[in-house]
């Protein structure tokens, strides 16, 4: 067992503590308290749930299990046994056999062997936020056989580190409950403009058919006339709301940055659909709103492509900082095309779009495809 004198340990609770308070976003926030719990206690395995209403997780994430051992181990647990007794009875569990503690009620075939235990509820006063689990201490043992290899030291510490990770976890409930109303608060907006700028239009429209078609029996040419006003009409309306929906810079910009934005956007999609979407950033800085309003535009429409219409399997985004400038590369393994047929297509696949944004932003766009060898997009724009 690792040594720790108290001065360590209060480091390592610090330095956990500095980690969870980087992240906003709830998922980041879990996966980050149940990193600095395994490596504060030195445990071979780690995992946070957070429960549900009804009788499961609504969150659970691991440290310490591949990707591939968690898939194999299948769906998320129950709140049963341990798990449940560490929610609904909110007191800390310290064991040398989960195994052989009564309430043990076994784990799937593929689920790795586990003998030590520490489990430490997450509250926030009377509301439960979840628990996190413990297992398997590293290192050799120093306390009587039939002991549990986590101390009453590592007890504390993780009780202390529980209870950042409460405060930690509430403000990036209530980051996401805001950027939600905000969001509401948004929608309405654009409600109430596009009522006031097209719905009048829309009116005049109608009327405007229904005089030319009650004139094209008994007066065609002021029927035709009326035909051209609908024209007219039309594209007014539809001009005002473009004006109304591409002009507005998108609400999470403004609220979280462009990474965060990204992030989440790459989070849902992964969700929403079969192909694997990730997202990774190294180095950016905050530019212009000009610029990452332009470099979000280019990515949903590169994601756009990959999920819609080249059958990817998986997406990636990276968004990177090259001195002042930022990079953004989607790429795809997808279908692929000939750029240079693209080309002469048109507008297919919104290309000419984007590299109107790259062009508007100062930027430069590069497309590299081909057929079966999917597609990489890369944008540059300039820093401030």
């Amino acid at each position: 067992m690792v040594n720790r004198s108290p001065r360590g340990g209060i480091e390592a609770v610090s330095a956990a503590v500095l980690a969870m308070s980087r992240h906003l976003e709830v998922h980041e926030v879990l996966q980050t308290i149940v990193a600095s719990a395994r490596e504060l206690l030195g445990a071979e395995y780690a995992a946070l749930g957070v429960p549900d209403d009804h009788g499961g997780f609504a969150q659970f994430v691991v440290d310490g299990v591949t990707d591939e051992q968690w898939k194999a181990i299948g769906p998320l647990p129950r709140q049963h046994g341990i798990l449940a007794a560490m929610l609904h009875e909110a007191t800390p569990q310290r064991l040398a056999d989960v195994t052989e503690a009564d309430c043990f009620g076994g784990w799937p075939r593929a689920h790795p062997d586990m003998t030590d235990f520490i489990g430490m509820p997450v509250v926030d006063g009377d509301e439960i936020l979840g628990a996190i689990f413990l297992a398997n201490k590293a290192g050799p043992r120093t306390g009587p056989a039939g002991e549990c290899a986590f101390t009453q030291e590592d007890e504390t510490l993780l009780r202390t580190l529980a209870a950042h990770a409460a405060i930690a976890l509430t403000n990036a409930r209530l980051h996401e409950r805001g950027r939600e109303l905000t969001l509401a608060r948004e929608r309405a907006r654009i409600a109430h403009e596009l009522h006031d700028a097209v719905s009048q239009k829309l009116f005049s429209l109608r009327l405007t058919a229904q005089a030319a078609a009650a004139l094209v029996d008994r007066d065609p040419a002021r029927a035709k006339e009326e035909l051209k006003q609908v024209a007219a009409l039309a594209a007014e309306a539809a001009e005002e709301l473009r004006a109304v929906v591409v002009e507005l810079r998108p609400a999470g910009l403004d609220e979280d940055g462009l990474v965060a934005t990204l992030r989440t956007q790459a989070e849902v999609l992964d969700r929403a659909h079969a192909a694997h979407v990730t997202f990774t950033s190294c180095h950016v800085k905050a530019l212009p709103a000009a610029q990452e309003e332009a470099l979000l535009r280019v990515a949903q429409e590169a994601l756009h492509n990959a999920l819609r219409h080249a059958g990817a399997a998986t997406v990636s985004v990276c968004l990177t900082g090259r001195g002042k400038a930022v990079v953004l590369r989607v790429r795809d393994d997808g279908r692929g095309f000939d750029p240079s047929a693209v080309r002469r297509a048109g507008r297919h696949l919104g290309l000419v779009s984007m590299r109107d944004r790259a062009s508007g932003a100062g930027g430069r766009l590069t497309v590299e495809s081909e057929p079966g060898k999917g597609t990489v997009i890369e944008m540059e724009v300039p820093g401030g």
